[in-house]
């Protein structure tokens, strides 16, 4: 674990030293005090950012990330699972305070809420089929296969405006999406290179495939990098997190976390 709540941490030593239950509800309730409560929204359907293991458990980069987030920056942090279409409707109209499930900071969404700095970049790309005869990923070479594309993600809004007349299969989820891909649903896929990373490389079912053609970095589309969203109005939690940002990459937690999930730098 990265992080040993402080909860536990009071918790385990009045039992310990055999204190009475008053004494440990009033350290809890002054640790409680002591921190800003933080309703969070993820996924849970993004590996390896962020996913629910065998004992449905929250695990992830992005869910370790806001772990380290919460403890510097002083929040008390509840995760909440969220279908990916709702997240950002749900944010504005206050379900919870802050989106931690690795949301491009395209254009359109700025328009909706604001993001802190990015907390990891990578690019979108092209994926196929190792025995597929696609070597070119132009809109005309395209035009008559079957592109894949995950629901409501930057990845579908470029395929939608730059590939307007290619037929597309729009799955649920990213898993979904890499089946498809795999059994042959579907000709190519385009999905965020460093999610289809971890299924590529250290799957049987990812064995089948690779990337084809260039990354794709278009701010347009893609935003500059993966930020945590936050209501327009929500300033002080933005300068908190931004702050609690800097104070992980600065202390090595970051590039610890990194390691954890990657053999390069996302940042």
């Amino acid at each position: 674990m990265l992080r040993l709540s402080i909860h536990t941490i009071l918790r385990g030593t009045l039992v310990a030293s055999g204190m009475g239950s008053f004494l440990g509800a009033t350290s809890l309730q002054v640790a409680a005090q002591d921190r800003t409560p933080m309703r969070v929204a993820v996924e849970g359907a993004f590996p390896p950012f962020n996913y629910v293991d065998v004992n449905s458990k929250l695990q992830g980069f992005d869910i370790d990330i806001a772990n380290a987030l919460c403890e510097v920056g002083k929040f008390e942090c509840q995760f909440i699972i969220e279908k990916w279409d709702d997240m950002i409707p749900n944010l504005v109209g206050g379900k919870y305070d802050a989106i931690i499930s690795s949301m491009s900071m395209s254009l359109e969404r700025r328009q909706k809420v604001a993001f802190t700095e990015k907390y990891y970049s990578s690019p979108s790309v092209f994926i196929v089929r190792k025995d597929s005869s696609i070597n070119d990923v132009s809109p005309a070479a395209l035009s008559d296969k079957n592109l894949g594309l995950t629901s409501s993600t930057v990845q579908e809004s470029f395929a939608n405006n730059l590939y307007p007349e290619m037929k597309k299969t729009v799955f649920r989820s990213s898993p979904e999406l890499y089946n498809g891909l795999a059994d042959g649903s579907v000709d190519v896929i385009l999905e965020d290179k460093l999610a289809i990373y971890d299924w590529m490389a250290n799957t049987k079912a990812g064995s089948c495939c690779e990337f084809q053609g260039p990354d794709l970095l278009d701010v347009t589309y893609f935003g500059e990098g993966a930020g945590i969203a936050l209501r327009l109005d929500d300033k002080e939690r933005l300068t908190r997190l931004n702050e609690a940002l800097k104070s992980i990459k600065a202390d090595g937690t970051y590039d610890m976390i990194n390691a954890k999930y990657f053999p390069f730098s996302i940042q």
